[in-house]
């Protein structure tokens, strides 16, 4: 029994390997409750992110996390992976604001983890054990969400520099000021020119990186902030800076945000969206090893990070109709998480293992850390039925 959402991850963790059931959840829809009082959701599985953040917008209210795939993806996909987002730098990842889930176990027994209360510390933390879990201990058929109130006001940068380590040093300097950026995007210049080729927002093409940086909260303070970033960047060597000045300017810059994978898709017949994550200290070293491997193996490889929290996407482009241009992929691949895990990373930040990364685990985790995961999972599924081939080999 495969489950199912929108079907837009990205580790292959909704495709079925061994046939069976695909079970899709997308049906399940409904926005059940907004407690406007205890700032909480209860949702169905198959509910699209941007579809409760606009009911909870009129409200005054939102849910954080907040995945590049937002219009389409749904909250069950995004419980099953602990999907993140831009925003997850400032407001934490999905596990952070999952209270209390309905889930239905191998056997067919429903059980409730959790509840509508913020502290619960009675037994194990079932709730999160289930969040990133991939649908591989139990069907997710209802979730109670924590919310926060809508933040009265923010403000959108641009900052564009010459060489992408400068980009990444000033990721660092920003967060050493004692300032934490609702979003601190970064991507390198060939993602520049796919993304404008795409959605025509005026981008400068021949800036070496970018970083889109977006502050929010109370309307007191935050032009202040503006300035004490755009002063930082200056010290960092900024070629242009810039701050939004109109509604339409932001959504611009968030669109080419939010399409820049689709628009690299348009450039080879082929492309690799990886997922790893590194100390923010790290994240220089990780720009240059990418760079470094594209020009080893001759393949482009797009830098794009969540850089504020260390998570980077880096993207290889390629024709997997090329058995050489494949080799030399897979070459990329084993080089980025080697690089991600000596520098103290992670194999994925927020796309989750699924069977893509099922083989690499072993070098993250240990032999006894591995047979834990596995034991959890027999534990919950004894006869291995719920979406067997993921994560744990």
């Amino acid at each position: 029994v495969v489950p199912r959402g929108a079907g837009t991850g990205l580790s292959g963790g909704s495709l079925p390997l061994h046939g069976g059931i695909v079970l899709c959840l997308n049906r399940m829809k409904r926005l059940l409750s907004v407690d406007t009082a205890n700032l909480t959701a209860t949702v169905e599985p198959g509910l699209v992110n941007a579809h409760l953040q606009a009911a909870l917008a009129r409200h005054g209210l939102f849910y954080p996390p907040d995945p590049a795939s937002m219009k389409v993806c749904t909250l069950g996909g995004n419980v099953a992976e602990d999907a993140g987002g831009p925003k997850c730098f400032k407001y934490g990842v999905t596990r952070n604001y999952v209270l209390g889930l309905e889930v239905v176990l191998a056997d067919g027994e429903m059980i409730h983890t959790g509840g509508s209360v913020v502290k619960n510390a009675t037994g194990y933390d079932l709730t999160r054990l289930f969040v990133g879990s991939e649908g591989t201990l139990g069907i997710v058929t209802q979730m109670t969400l924590r919310l926060l109130p809508l933040p009265r006001g923010k403000r959108t940068m641009l900052a564009l520099f010459d060489a992408l380590d400068t980009a990444s040093r000033a990721v660092g300097a920003i967060v050493e000021a004692g300032i934490v950026p609702s979003a601190l995007e970064m991507m390198d210049n060939l993602l520049i020119r796919c993304a404008d080729d795409f959605v025509h927002v005026g981008l400068p093409t021949d800036a070496a990186a970018m970083l889109l940086i977006e502050v929010d909260g109370a309307e007191e303070g935050l032009d202040a902030q503006v300035q004490q970033i755009r002063a930082i960047c200056r010290e960092e060597g900024v070629s242009e800076f810039r701050a939004a000045s109109s509604p339409a300017e932001v959504d611009a810059l968030w669109l080419a945000r939010r399409t820049v994978i689709g628009a690299a898709g348009r450039v080879r017949p082929s492309l690799v969206l990886q997922d790893v994550t590194v100390p923010r200290s790290a994240l220089p070293a990780m720009v240059a090893r990418t760079q470094q491997v594209s020009q080893q193996y001759g393949l482009p490889v797009g830098v794009l990070a969540h850089a504020g929290d260390g998570n980077l996407h880096p993207i290889t482009l390629f024709d997997a109709r090329d058995p050489d241009e494949m080799r030399r992929e897979k070459e990329i691949e084993r080089a980025l998480f080697a690089a991600a895990l000596e520098l103290g990373g992670t194999l994925t930040g927020e796309h989750g293992v699924g069977f893509c990364k099922r083989d690499y685990v072993p070098l993250q985790l240990r032999q006894r850390e591995v047979a834990l995961n596995a034991g959890i999972k027999a534990l919950f599924d004894p006869e291995g039925i719920l979406n067997p081939g993921k994560i744990i080999a």
